[in-house]
């Protein structure tokens, strides 16, 4: 799976380096067999981010950074590239992600997957594993027109200085409530541009999901996904 995500990411027309952060000697065990490049951090770091400015902090030639997590198996490059788009056009723009509409109730309702609302300019206004909006008038069950989210996919994209001050904060309420770390920047007030893409790429979150995730693989339905 590890190797499936760095193949996928080198693949992205604007990385220039593609380094797999770890701290497990098993994982850089992998990465190493693959001719991957890798970096051990700190095994006490409370969440991705925390680890992520660790690696930028030792490279001084990463300016954008793009963190593609290693349990998305199914991530493509159009998708990744989509994601940095925004900081490349608009200096304003401190960090962006990925979202999906969600077609079915199951998805709706799993804790899982995580949910966004966004504003009219396409930031993020609110991420949860509850399934937001709720509709007062409309049937929950239903999950056409008349009840549309999105689920939101585990990439961020995040400029050098806004990777640091987000590593300098300390974990928010909303964040230690939720366990979304993305909440530390909206609590904070930096903004999150949300790029809308048609298909998911479906990430493993449990145990369970491995074998769904091989079966797209084998199936030619995988390049619904990128």
């Amino acid at each position: 799976m590890i190797e499936r995500v760095y193949e996928r990411a080198k693949e992205s027309k604007y990385a220039r380096a593609v380094v797999v952060a770890t701290d497990d000697e098993r994982i850089a065990s992998v990465v190493k067999s693959f001719g991957g490049e890798y970096i051990m951090t700190a095994d006490t770091h409370a969440t991705g981010t925390d680890r992520l400015f660790e690696v930028v902090n030792a490279r001084k030639d990463m300016d954008i950074i793009a963190n593609v997590q290693g349990d998305e198996p199914l991530i493509g490059a159009e998708s990744i590239d989509a994601a940095i788009e925004p900081l490349l056009s608009d200096p304003k723009v401190e960090l962006s992600t990925i979202a999906y509409p969600l077609k079915d109730r199951e998805s709706i309702l799993d804790p899982q997957i995580v949910k966004v609302v966004l504003d009219a300019n396409g930031f993020a206004l609110y991420f949860s594993r509850y399934p937001i909006p709720y509709y007062r008038d409309f049937d929950d069950s239903k999950t056409g027109a008349e009840t549309p989210r999105l689920g939101h996919a585990g990439l961020y994209v995040y400029r050098r200085e806004t990777l640091a001050r987000l590593a300098s904060l300390e974990q928010t309420a909303l964040e230690k409530t939720e366990k979304l770390e993305q909440l530390r920047a909206l609590e904070n007030g930096i903004k999150i541009k949300v790029i809308v893409k048609e298909h998911n790429s479906p990430g493993v979150d449990v145990p369970a999901d491995v074998a769904k995730i091989e079966a797209l693989i084998k199936s030619t339905t995988v390049n619904s996904y990128m």
